[in-house]
């Protein structure tokens, strides 16, 4: 019985669980790697599958048809019976993703609320493609996590930093809400005080705080300096994990130490092969685990965000759009328009002209950017 029951199987043709084939899109690619055990042997016929944002000149920020192909990717990944984890990352060294495209949002978006909460609805479905995988998801963070960047790395299960990186959120400064994960996330992952501080503020953690508050599971450096690897000289650093000198307590430099970081930082260069090595470490654990009960077992860690993110995300598409008509269309305007480096608006102006009960007109978005201060 067992013997005819395995030739059954073998002789079964599987159904195909993939939504679109082996659609690709540009600005996403999808390779399957080779799975190894934790001693190195590579294992045939197992993979990991690397969804790589793969459009560096705009700091890997996603548009409208590259959302598309990560949704398409990680559903791909989900599916495929020979697959044990995904690593998401990004290309280059400078950033894994500095979130949406600024360009974009302000040359089409901006304005037009309707066309955004069709966008919206897009990016949503990213995060919770993410968050559905039923594989392991681990974010290689190879440069700065920032914006909606942050937003789909913390929808991840661990994230791997090269300890150059740089984790933050931007909307209020340019003109949005970090309401496409951020306000769901980072209460539940460093508490109410902190995630204020990254929501609010914006001002950019290094990978150093990023691992001490708990937005990251590990980090290894990716300087090198003479052929040797050095910790993020831009850091004070106070205790070290390992022989590679990774970190766990570190704050910025200031004034002399912080010119004589820049200067060793522009001796060396940036070399992510021990990013690579712990990206494959962690993927290497998964393999002598019994699969459903590690699909079971995210699917159970994952329910607060999971809960916070699903209690949010259809009215924070409906503001998000709204938005786009006033604080949004200026905001992205004046960073995709930036005057002698300015790419913020006038916010005093701003303020004393809703102080004054001014109306959102094409006048007062007009009156806020940079050219108007600078009078070019």
């Amino acid at each position: 019985m067992n013997a005819l029951a395995a030739k059954s199987d073998a002789d079964r043709e599987l159904v195909d669980y993939n939504l679109a084939g082996d659609v690709v899109v540009e600005g996403v690619t999808f390779e399957r790697r080779q799975a190894r055990c934790p001693g190195g042997t590579v294992l045939e016929g197992l993979f990991h599958a690397w969804i790589t944002l793969d459009n560096p000149k705009q700091y890997n920020s996603y548009t409208t048809e590259m959302i598309k192909g990560v949704i398409l990717a990680f559903r791909r990944a989900s599916a495929m019976r020979d697959v044990v984890t995904v690593v998401f990352t990004g290309s280059g060294d400078r950033a894994f993703c500095s979130g949406g495209n600024t360009k974009e949002y302000a040359e089409y978006y901006a304005g037009h609320p309707q066309e955004y909460r069709q966008y919206m609805r897009l990016f949503n479905d990213m995060v919770s493609a993410i968050l559905g995988c039923d594989k392991p998801v681990i974010c290689r963070v190879n440069g700065m996590r920032i914006g909606g960047g942050q937003e789909i790395g913390m929808a991840c299960d661990f994230s791997i930093a090269q300890d150059l990186a740089r984790f933050g959120q931007a909307g209020p400064k340019h003109g949005s809400a970090p309401i496409g994960g951020a306000t769901d996330f980072l209460p539940l992952m460093i508490g109410a005080e902190q995630a204020m501080v990254s929501g609010i503020l914006c001002e950019p953690w290094s990978a150093h705080k990023a691992l001490r508050m708990g937005i990251i599971s590990d980090l290894v450096p990716a300087l090198k300096v003479d052929g040797e690897f050095v910790p993020n000289p831009l850091v004070e650093t106070q205790r070290y994990l390992d022989d590679w000198g990774r970190v766990v307590h570190g704050e910025a430099k200031t004034g002399e130490a912080l010119d004589a970081g820049k200067a060793l930082l522009r001796q060396g260069s940036i070399d992510l092969s021990l990013l690579d090595e712990a990206t494959e470490r962690l993927c290497a654990k998964f393999i002598n685990m019994f699969p459903d009960c590690v699909t079971k077992t995210l699917e159970e860690l994952r329910k607060p965000k999971l809960n916070a993110w699903n209690a949010n995300r259809e009215n924070s598409r409906a503001w998000l759009a709204l938005n786009m008509m006033t604080e949004a269309r200026a905001g992205f305007r004046a960073f995709n328009e930036p005057v002698d480096g300015q790419r913020e608006i006038d916010f005093i102006g701003l303020r004393r002209a809703l102080a004054a009960g001014e109306s959102w007109t094409d006048e007062l978005t007009e009156s806020l950017l940079p050219a108007a201060r600078s009078g070019k």
